[in-house]
C-alpha cells in the first residue's frame, strides 16, 4: 500500500502538481507503525485528479476530495483548502483551495498535520508536529478553542489519540478540552459511538476513560458517572474506593482484542449502583443493582446508535452475569444451557476482569473465588468437548410425538412435559426414547 501511495504522489508531480502524503499517515510512520491507509494531498484540482487516474469517484469534490483505486488499494486525494464558517461543529460553509501551508493550519492537531513527500524523502512542517511527536506533545495547530468550535468530536479524538500514542496535552489544549466539554452532547452519535468504540478496544482504555471523566466529558454521555464516584463500597471486598474507580480497574484488567461488548460491559457492570445503594448502619449494600441494569443501560446504547448486535450482546453480559454467585446451585440441565450460549466464554472473562478490579481484605476469600471461576471455564471446555451440550444433543420426542404417545390434546400441558424431558435427558436421567416413552406413559 506504501509503494501505491508513493507512484500516485509519483505520477501527480510528473503532471506539473505539488503532492503529498499527509495527516495519520505521515505520523504512523514517523512512530514506526504501518499505517491503515494514506491520504493525500495536492495543489491539483478535483476535475484535474478525475483526468489523470482511471478509476475514481468524486467523495467529495466539493470539498475538493477524490477518491481513487489502484493496485486494489483505496485512497483519498484531497486538494489544499482553506475552510471557513463552520456553523454546525462539523462542516465549514465555504471552502476555497489553497497552498500546503495554508491546508495544514486547517488541521486539528500538529501530529496530523505533517506532509511528506516519498520522491525525496523530505518533510514540510508547517506546524511543529515532528517537535511535539518526538516531545510527546498532543497540540491543537493555532487556537484551541477554534479547533474545537469548527468540530466537536476532536474533543473525543484528543483523548484517543492521547492515550494511543502515549502523549500528553500542551496546557492550552488540556484547558481547552475542559472548558469546552458540554459540546459532546452536541455531536451526532454515530460519530460519538465510533470514536468511544475506538478508545475502549484500546489497551489504555482505563487511563483513556478516566480522562474523559477528568476532562468532564464521560459524565455529559453517562449521566450515572458522577453518582458513581460518590458511592463508596464495602471495605472487606473493595478497598480500592469508589465503585468509577472500581470500574476504572475493571477495564484496565482486561485482555487487548477481546469483543467489544465484553469491554462495554465492564464499564456498565456496576452502573446502577449508586441507584440502589443501602446503608444497613454497618456497611453499603446495593440490592438489585443487577436487576435494573438493563433498564438504565439501554436507553443510552440506543441513542449512542451502537448496532443491534452490540447492543444485544452487552445487555445479555449484563443480564446474566449474577449467575456466578449461585452457580453450582444450579441443576446440571440450567448449567449445560448457559454453557451452550455463545457469550458465555465472555461471560468468565467479564467475572473474572470484576474480580481483579477488587482489592479484598480476605485475599484467601478472593482467591477462592478465582478458583471457582477457573472451574467453571474447566467444566464449559469440558462440556464442548464431550458433545454434552443441548445443542450438540436432538430433543427425544417432538409435541406432535408426545401427544400422540400420551393422549393429550394441545394445550399447556404438552409444553410443561416437553420441557421436564428435556430437562431431565439434560441431567443425565432419562437417555434413551424408550426410556422417555414410559415415563410420559407414567404422566398422564
Amino acid at each position: 500500500m506504501h509503494k501505491t501511495a508513493t507512484n500516485i504522489v509519483g505520477t501527480l508531480q510528473d503532471q506539473g502538481f505539488e503532492a503529498y502524503l499527509v495527516g495519520g499517515c505521515v505520523r504512523d510512520l514517523l512512530l514506526g507503525e504501518e499505517p491503515l491507509d494514506y491520504d493525500i494531498a495536492t495543489n491539483a484540482r478535483p476535475e484535474e485528479v478525475e483526468n489523470i487516474f482511471k478509476k475514481t469517484w468524486p467523495i467529495g469534490k466539493s470539498f475538493g476530495v477524490i477518491l481513487i483505486e489502484q493496485d486494489g488499494h483505496k485512497f483519498e486525494v484531497a486538494t489544499f483548502r482553506e475552510e471557513k464558517n463552520y456553523q454546525d461543529g462539523r462542516r465549514p460553509e465555504t471552502v476555497e483551495f489553497s497552498t500546503a501551508e495554508y491546508d495544514a493550519l486547517r488541521r486539528d492537531f500538529t501530529i496530523n498535520g505533517i506532509f511528506y513527500d516519498p520522491i525525496i524523502d523530505k518533510y514540510h512542517d508547517f506546524v511543529g508536529g515532528k517537535k511535539d511527536l518526538a516531545n510527546k506533545v498532543l497540540r491543537f495547530i493555532g487556537n484551541p478553542d477554534t479547533r474545537l468550535q469548527e468540530d466537536f468530536l476532536r474533543l473525543l479524538r484528543a483523548v484517543r489519540f492521547r492515550h494511543r500514542f502515549g502523549l500528553d496535552y500542551d496546557y492550552d489544549t488540556g484547558l481547552a478540552l475542559k472548558k469546552h466539554a458540554s459540546l459532546v452532547t452536541q455531536i451526532a452519535a454515530e460519530r460519538v459511538s465510533d470514536e468511544l468504540n475506538k478508545i475502549i478496544i484500546h489497551k489504555a482504555r482505563a487511563a483513556a476513560f478516566k480522562d474523559l471523566y477528568e476532562l468532564g466529558l464521560l459524565a455529559k454521555l453517562f449521566p450515572e458517572v458522577e453518582a458513581l464516584a460518590k458511592t463508596d463500597q464495602p471495605k472487606d471486598h473493595h478497598q480500592e474506593g469508589d465503585v468509577l474507580t472500581h470500574t476504572f480497574l475493571v477495564l484496565q484488567n482486561m485482555a487487548e482484542g477481546e469483543d467489544p461488548a465484553l469491554y462495554w460491559a465492564a464499564f456498565f457492570h456496576d452502573y446502577a449502583k449508586a441507584k440502589c445503594k443501602y446503608w444497613d448502619g454497618t456497611q453499603w449494600s446495593y440490592p438489585g443493582h443487577d436487576q435494573i441494569a438493563d433498564d438504565l443501560v439501554a436507553p443510552l446504547l440506543e441513542r449512542l446508535k451502537f448496532s443491534n448486535k452490540l447492543q444485544a450482546d452487552i445487555l445479555w453480559l449484563l443480564h446474566y452475569k449474577p449467575i456466578f454467585e449461585s452457580f453450582y446451585d444450579m441443576k446440571l440441565s440450567k448449567r449445560l444451557h448457559y454453557f451452550d450460549q455463545p457469550g458465555f466464554e465472555n461471560l468468565i472473562k467479564l467475572e473474572k476482569a470484576d474480580l481483579m478490579g477488587c482489592i479484598p481484605e480476605d485475599k484467601k476469600e478472593h482467591q477462592e473465588a478465582f478458583l471457582e471461576l477457573e472451574k467453571i471455564h474447566e467444566n464449559w471446555e469440558f462440556a464442548h468437548n464431550a458433545g454434552i451440550l443441548p445443542s450438540h444433543k436432538p430433543e427425544l420426542y417432538t409435541g406432535e410425538e408426545i401427544m400422540e404417545i400420551t393422549g393429550i390434546p394441545p394445550s399447556a400441558r404438552i409444553g410443561e412435559l416437553k420441557a421436564q424431558l428435556r430437562e431431565l435427558q439434560m441431567d443425565d436421567i432419562i437417555k434413551t426414547r424408550a426410556e422417555a416413552k414410559t415415563w410420559l406413559k407414567e404422566q398422564v
